[in-house]
């Protein structure tokens, strides 16, 4: 059964592969083509914005690998509540906004985005028990 919770997830990982397209699209704008199809053993560093929005992705990255275990636990264990919902739909609105904060440099803002959306993992986890 597809829960809520189980949607949330699925769109988190969409939203994470429209932020690399636009980190891969970005990376174009500074990398050649060669070195971008290469294996890419010299290592090349991305620059202003483009360096953030790749943070940013690796971070996203990080937050799926964290927000999905307890989101299929609760879905394997069918106890998906009220608070679960209210979690993942809080993690999903911080994280969207994550995002453009870190691209736009916007410190305190990304912080408590940040804060946020690891504190709705966290319950997530708990409410898994």
């Amino acid at each position: 059964m597809m829960t809520d919770e189980l949607s949330i997830l699925a769109l988190y990982g969409l939203f994470v592969c429209l932020v690399l397209f636009v980190q891969v699209s970005g990376a174009a704008t500074q990398f050649d083509m060669g070195y971008l199809i290469s294996s890419r053993d010299e290592k090349r560093t991305l620059e202003g914005m483009v360096g953030r929005m790749e943070r940013a992705l690796n971070n996203s990255v990080t937050a799926l690998a964290m927000f999905a275990p307890p989101i299929l636990i609760l879905a394997l264990r069918q106890h998906n509540d009220g608070l679960s919902l209210i979690c993942a739909q809080i993690f999903l609105i911080v994280r969207v906004l994550y995002v453009p904060s870190y691209v736009f440099n916007l410190v305190g803002l990304r912080t408590l985005l940040w804060l946020v959306g690891f504190a709705c993992t966290v319950g997530l986890y708990l409410l898994a028990l």
